[in-house]
């Protein structure tokens, strides 16, 4: 009798009997953001939100009474993919970067440096957020220093890197994702600071895709 696995392909024969994932691959990078111009975003209308000016190749984030930010007008990221950011508190001592993003039909909340200017984290999590999920992460943020993030969406987590080094992830399975209500407005992507002037220098994304 034929052994119908002789003719499968070593590579396929090897994902049978091991149970191994085929790895997702990065591809070319979008920037969002092109360094002279507001071009592709708009000033979120808070309510008592700073001025947002373009110079010297970044966007600056006024301080707001609580919030300033910017959403992007064209399509957001979706599916399995990675943003960055390059962002800097100037001055203030709450979140200089709170990144809201897609995750599936889903949106979570990247805040750094909130809560008194150390606590990190996702929001939200099954209704808690940041300060109290357990992403939550302590770190001190230098002012005027820029810190670059990276944010990987996948159908299973999210994972967020910070100067290139583990930041902070969680599992999607199982949990609820909510936004805070003073973000709603940044959705479906944007970029918010709470009454602290700040500086964004890069935003870009792209997808992933498997082999």
């Amino acid at each position: 009798m034929i052994n119908p696995l002789r003719w499968l392909p070593i590579a396929t024969l090897g994902l049978l009997f091991t149970g191994c994932t085929i790895p997702e691959q990065a591809v070319a990078w979008t920037s969002l953001f092109d360094g002279e111009s507001l071009a592709g975003w708009q000033s979120t209308e808070f309510g008592g939100e700073g001025e947002i000016n373009v110079a010297n190749g970044a966007m600056h984030f006024e301080m707001g009474s609580p919030l300033t930010g910017v959403t992007l007008t064209g399509p957001p990221p979706t599916g399995s993919y990675e943003v960055e950011v390059t962002a800097a508190r100037i001055e203030g001592t709450d979140f200089f970067c709170g990144l809201t993003f897609p995750v599936g039909k889903h949106h979570l909340t990247l805040v750094l440096g909130g809560w008194g200017g150390s606590v990190s984290g996702l929001s939200s999590l099954d209704d808690d957020d940041a300060s109290r999920n357990l992403t939550r992460t302590l770190k001190g943020f230098k002012s005027d220093h820029d810190y670059t993030v990276l944010v990987r969406v996948s159908k299973d987590n999210v994972t967020v890197l910070l100067d290139g080094e583990p930041f902070t992830e969680t599992q999607l399975a199982g949990k609820e994702l909510t936004l805070r209500t003073e973000v709603d407005l940044s959705r479906p992507f944007g970029i918010a600071s709470f009454q602290t002037r700040a500086r964004i220098k890069t935003v870009r994304w792209r997808p992933l895709t498997t082999r």
